[in-house]
């Protein structure tokens, strides 16, 4: 496996018509408990707000996935997230979400870096699913 293979750095944004701190609970909503798939369908995701919490599957019956944990949250700013994330295989994860105030709202920015026996259907759909996610924040604030 070539070193390019076993890398992935990825980064979204998003501008949302909204006062950080919303922004930044609508982010740890999305990341949390309301984390969906595309379709809708909920993913039963845990966020433990706070450094060193879980943030896991939980498909009840004491049964889930650890995504990872909590390594820095700094409100209204910045979320950061680390471990195997969806991934069951050798991989290093680190997922930070920025948020900066800027005129009529904020941005917000997803970038997602890996290291691994990386699975070439995660790098391709990795995208798409953080696109989802930091839609969905926008969605939450252009209802209002």
């Amino acid at each position: 496996m070539k070193f390019e293979q076993m890398t992935l750095d990825t980064e979204q944004e998003v501008d949302v018509k909204a006062a950080i701190g919303d922004v930044f609970k609508g982010v740890l909503h999305r990341l949390g408990e309301g984390n969906t798939r595309p379709d809708g369908q909920s993913l039963q995701m845990v966020l433990e707000q706070w450094p060193g919490g879980r943030w896991f599957r939980d498909l009840g019956n004491g049964t889930g996935h650890l995504w990872g944990h909590v390594q820095v949250v700094k409100a209204p700013v910045l979320v950061e997230l680390s471990g195997p994330m969806f991934m069951s295989y050798p991989a290093l994860n680190h997922v930070e979400v920025k948020l900066l105030e800027i005129p009529g709202g904020t941005k917000v920015t997803l970038r997602h870096r890996a290291l691994g026996f990386l699975d070439e259907t995660h790098r391709q759909n990795i995208g798409g699913g953080w696109k989802h996610l930091l839609n969905s924040v926008n969605k939450d604030f252009s209802k209002t």
